[in-house]
């Protein structure tokens, strides 16, 4: 006698992830994630691939696509956990509001120096200028994460301007520094950095 169709189990769909391959979740989403910020450190964004982060992560390409759908959502979701400490910021903005630009660019550069932080944000920079997507990416996570809560702490007029232009020289020394590697930039003490750099930083954020 045949049996009922409902006897049979139904065919999985093809390039939908198994049961057994979504119920070790939050575990495989982590390690997606960890191997994610991995490849797009040592590949670049242009020679990452969602099959390259699924084979280094030891699981199924449809099982990326499942938690986080395009290589561009891959990315972003990769490098916003990496971007996580800059995120903390804008704590750097409370207290006298004379001090504010030694204080944001001390912190900036304490994390800049950590080599564990330090190894996310060069991958992020690394493919932000190399590839649109990932640039727009890395905007969106600035402007909307970084820029605009500092700029809601300064109480300044053109506040967002303010907090962009203070961004601007952060990245752009951390960039020639870490990056690039311009001597004597690159090997000069971080504590005469911070000396030159803040004072700049502070009349982005306050000045007149």
């Amino acid at each position: 006698m045949d049996a009922s169709p409902h006897d049979a189990a139904a065919p999985r769909r093809r390039g939908r992830p198994s049961r057994t391959q979504t119920e070790a979740a939050p575990a495989t989403r982590d390690r997606i994630l960890d191997a994610a910020r991995e490849e797009f450190s040592e590949r670049g964004y242009e020679k990452t691939s969602v099959r390259g982060i699924a084979k280094a992560a030891g699981v199924d390409s449809a099982l990326v696509h499942h938690y986080f759908g395009t290589k561009e959502q891959v990315f972003a979701a990769a490098i916003e956990v990496a971007f996580a400490p800059a995120l903390a910021a804008p704590a750097a903005v409370d207290g006298p509001i004379d001090g504010v630009g030694e204080r944001l660019t001390r912190f900036m550069f304490g994390i800049w120096e950590n080599p564990t932080t330090r190894s996310p944000l060069l991958a992020i920079l690394r493919s932000a200028f190399n590839n649109e997507a990932a640039a727009t990416v890395f905007r969106r996570l600035l402007v909307a994460q970084l820029l605009r809560r500092i700029a809601q702490q300064l109480d300044l007029p053109d506040a967002e301007l303010r907090a962009e232009l203070a961004a601007a020289q952060l990245v752009g020394v951390a960039m020639l520094r870490y990056v690039i590697k311009l001597e004597p930039l690159a090997s000069a003490d971080v504590e005469r950095i911070i000396e030159r750099v803040a004072p700049v930083v502070q009349g982005h954020l306050t000045g007149s």
